[in-house]
């Protein structure tokens, strides 16, 4: 599917000397196009098992209802609407939340400050980005400790140099160093300068949300943000069935923007959510149902995207646990919910609950990263470099999933079925008793014709042995290493940078430092 037409306005652009130069000295890094499945989507629900659970989600909004946490606008707002509204607790009376639902569309294009990299997001595409969110990185050399911005600012990089992310991602670890009240602005600068892919705003506090806006008018021109999505930014729900003033804020900043949201309960089945799968996809509907139609309330016809972030927990020890087949159920189910509600999808990752990248993260994020892509996911936020359940971003297990990103990419085309495919002049030439090593076919096909990890060993085990007998993190961290070694900074007009650097600097020194 082609991208769609921008709607109006026009990309800032500098036309000094400078701006020129820069760009044609810059080296410009191989990125594949988002994912276009070719195969069909798994659905584990029947059309009754859907009416069911979407006549028991209505039933919730209707009668339990939803708490809007210290946000009396978004009171008033529902109650013009038509909502019940008993001190904080809205309830939307049936039908109410899926006719808001309907203005929101069922796919956007997410630009990118390069058009080559600009995503869509719907439809049968998938769009790969880096982990969220961990306060803590890992690497072999280092260990575990707090992240930095430093440790940012190459998690940048290393993201606009692997081939197979769409996507910078946005908190792909949580600096430290840096006052809370601060980070926002040095993070957004380091995706808008260092990578030239799409990436996500701060969500935090809605005066954050709005600096991200700001400065996306600064690096795109303030019309062409008004008109067109440059900005996917994740808005948690507090479930069970609450909409804080925090989370609810941003994504009003980003939806009068025209900026596209996230709308995502944070499910942890047993603790958040019931321990079934039909109540917890009963849950997952109504409290999306309730965030996309209020962002519709806000601006009809702001994108967003259907968010369901899914673990089970380990009743034993309460931590979270991933790759279960429980999991994989309601990644499924909500898949085919959110497909009804014409909306796109987003849910899946490199989950897994290990402290290493070591077999058991191997194990439930192959499990996480191939159910994402059979659910018909198309938004997947940390599909690599998650690692002990989210609290911990690795630098190996970071370029150890971007390479297995490539089986996505691959196994999404389907069966080519083409003259070529059938193959039937190799199956001539060679015969009975024969080999396909030397034939036709295989000359002309072998170089394209198997996927092939860039990181993975291939050798004979001497050849192994004599490098060391290195491992796969062995590997992933000489990966590491070489990548930044050899990152070159995409072009951006100067003139632009300066200001961009400017506006944070200015901000920055407009407050006092806080780290709470």
């Amino acid at each position: 599917m082609s991208d769609a037409p921008v709607k109006s306005g026009r990309r800032a652009r500098g036309g000094g000397g400078a701006a020129r130069r820069a760009e044609r000295t810059a080296v410009s890094v191989e990125t594949a196009k988002y994912i276009e499945r070719n195969v069909p989507n798994y659905e584990v629900l029947t059309e009754e098992a859907l009416e069911v659970i979407e006549a028991n989600a209505e039933t919730v909004l209707a009668e339990i209802g939803v708490n809007f946490v210290e946000n009396p606008e978004a009171l008033a707002r529902w109650k013009e609407a038509g909502a019940d509204i008993d001190g904080e607790r809205v309830r939307i009376p049936r039908g109410l939340a899926r006719k808001l639902c309907a203005t929101a569309p069922s796919e956007f294009t997410q630009h990118a400050r390069n058009p080559e990299r600009n995503v869509v997001i719907g439809g049968k595409n998938l769009v790969l980005a880096p982990v969220y969110g961990p306060p803590f990185v890992r690497d072999a050399e280092g260990g575990r400790r707090y992240a930095t911005m430093a440790d940012f600012e190459k998690f940048v990089k290393l993201a606009y140099m692997s081939k197979w992310l769409h996507h910078s991602g946005g908190t792909v670890c949580e600096p430290t160093d840096v006052p809370v009240n601060k980070r926002h602005l040095d993070m957004l600068l380091a995706h808008m300068i260092y990578s030239d892919k799409p990436f996500m705003g701060a969500v935090t506090e809605p005066s954050r949300a709005q600096d991200s806006v700001d400065m996306c008018e600064i690096l795109f021109g303030k019309e062409f943000v008004q008109d067109n999505t440059v900005m996917t930014s994740l808005i948690n729900i507090n479930s069970p069935l609450t909409f804080d003033n925090v989370m609810m804020g941003a994504l009003e900043v980003f939806a009068k923007n025209n900026q596209a949201s996230i709308i995502s309960p944070f499910i942890v089945g047993g603790a958040m959510a019931p321990v079934s799968v039909a109540g917890t996809l009963t849950q997952v509907l109504a409290e999306v149902m309730a965030g996309v139609a209020y962002s519709q309330l806000i601006r009809p016809g702001a994108p967003v995207i259907f968010g369901a972030f899914v673990t089970s927990i380990d009743m034993n020890s309460g931590a979270p646990t991933f790759g279960t087949p429980e999991a994989s159920h309601i990644t499924y189910g909500a898949g085919q919910l959110a497909r009804r509600m014409g909306l796109p999808y987003r849910s899946a990752g490199s989950f897994c609950g290990s402290k290493l990248p070591d077999a058991q993260a191997a194990y439930e994020t192959a499990n996480s990263l191939q159910m994402g892509l059979l659910a018909g996911v198309n938004f997947m936020l940390h599909s690599c470099g998650w690692l002990e359940g989210g609290l911990v971003a690795s630098f190996e297990k970071f370029v150890m999933d971007a390479d297995q990103l490539g089986t996505l990419h691959h196994f999404a085309k389907g069966v080519d079925i083409s003259e070529n495919a059938q193959a039937m002049d190799a199956i001539e030439e060679v015969g009975p008793g024969g080999h396909y090593l030397g034939c036709a076919h295989t000359q002309a096909n072998f170089k394209s014709a198997f996927w092939r990890s860039d990181l993975f060993d291939y050798k004979p085990f001497e050849t192994w042995a004599e490098e060391g007998e290195r491992d796969t993190q062995a590997l992933a961290t000489v990966r590491v290493k070489r990548m930044l070694d050899t990152y070159q900074q995409p072009a951006l007009d100067p003139e632009i940078e300066a200001q961009l650097r400017a506006y944070v600097a200015e901000k920055k020194a407009s407050m006092p430092d806080a780290f709470t």
